[in-house]
């Protein structure tokens, strides 16, 4: 549910963007409704920024060998074996085509960051001045994964 400062983020335009994008991209049929968030040790998040009128954050959070296969099926190759820069780069990219469709939605003049990824055991990923605007959970053939909406507190 929008909450104030989602600047009109409606229900399911979310997961409408990341279904069609996944299925686009990976052709990977997803749906919301996987395991709620939790906290764990062998998570990658990626982040792309989004300034403007409206401020925010996207993030999407999946396991390294999620993101592995999520490289190898938007290369059209096998999958690499470990996490290197062509995943980092293949999934920093999933958050910039997911914050760059949100931008419809959004109000005009809203800029992209460069994407951003966090690969590592055990770590926090903290946005100062942001709170959640929305969070998804998407389950899928790969398994379960993550994309949080932050607004940012002005």
């Amino acid at each position: 549910m929008p909450t104030e400062g989602s600047a009109g983020i409606a229900p399911g335009e979310l997961a409408q963007v990341v279904e069609s994008m996944f299925m686009t991209m990976l052709n990977l049929e997803v749906g919301a409704g996987g395991t709620p968030w939790f906290p764990a040790g062998d998570r990658m998040t990626s982040a792309v920024h989004l300034t403007g009128d409206w401020n925010g954050v996207v993030l999407l959070e999946c396991t390294r060998s999620q993101a592995c296969r999520f490289a190898g099926r938007f290369l059209s190759t096998d999958p690499p074996d470990a996490v290197d820069g062509v995943v980092c780069d293949v999934l920093g990219e999933l958050a910039n085509m997911i914050g760059g469709n949100l931008k419809c939605v959004l109000p005009p003049g809203i800029r992209l960051s460069m994407p951003s990824v966090v690969d590592g055991s055990d770590y926090r990923l903290r946005v100062c001045g942001a709170a959640v605007c929305e969070q998804v959970a998407f389950g899928c053939a790969e398994g379960d994964f993550w994309v949080t909406v932050l607004a940012a507190r002005l």
